[in-house]
């Protein structure tokens, strides 16, 4: 492909405003539609790296098509259990924030996390949600707000509206104004995304 001005203009913006301290985990989600639009909504955000973990399912083809290649646009770390993942996850200073389903008192509401500190929110499951380990090894579990009848949201429209949140509050503090890479890492990335 032809490299135009606009284009490289486009790479240059886009990867000065990537979160290095915002991340998605996604444990075990099978429906490739799902895991598409996690994506999607992952690159919209400025994510640029997912951490999966896949032990009692397989990762799923996810095509391009109804990705709308924003798959392309993301690094995965695979991973075939928690720890290792949440281990990796500490070492760069994350705090692990975990969907929950129960609606027990104790629980924070999304709206009570701060997103603005390095931060990985934790999806699970259709079916069964998060795994008992990855509730009980994150540094705090989160309820969704809702109001309705139906107490339930698809796992992808679970990870939209936490990583809306998310932007919100790191917006807001200054997160998208500043590069949060090196200049050196910028320029490892711009080179990278040229080769994409």
């Amino acid at each position: 492909m032809h490299l135009t001005e606009k284009r490289l203009s486009r790479i240059e913006e886009v990867v000065s405003k990537r979160q290095k301290g915002l991340t998605v985990v996604i444990e075990n989600v099978h429906d490739p539609h799902n895991v598409s639009a996690i994506f999607r909504t992952a690159e919209a955000v400025g994510i640029d790296r997912i951490y999966l973990i896949y032990n009692t399912n397989k990762f799923p083809k996810i095509g391009r098509i109804s990705s709308a290649s924003a798959n392309k646009w993301i690094d995965r770390s695979h991973f075939n259990n928690v720890q290792d993942c949440y281990n990796e996850l500490r070492k760069k200073e994350f705090r692990i924030y975990s969907t929950f389903m129960d609606d027990r008192e104790s629980n924070l509401s999304l709206f009570d996390l701060d997103f603005t500190v390095n931060s990985a929110i934790v999806v699970g499951n259709e079916h069964e949600g998060l795994s008992e380990e990855a509730s009980k090894y994150a540094d705090c579990n989160f309820l969704i707000p809702q109001y309705g009848m139906v107490q339930s949201l698809n796992v992808s429209v679970a990870a939209a509206v936490c990583l809306y949140e998310a932007l919100r509050q790191r917006r807001i503090a200054g997160k998208y104004s500043e590069p949060q890479y090196s200049s050196e890492e910028l320029q490892e990335k711009i080179k990278s995304y040229l080769a994409k």
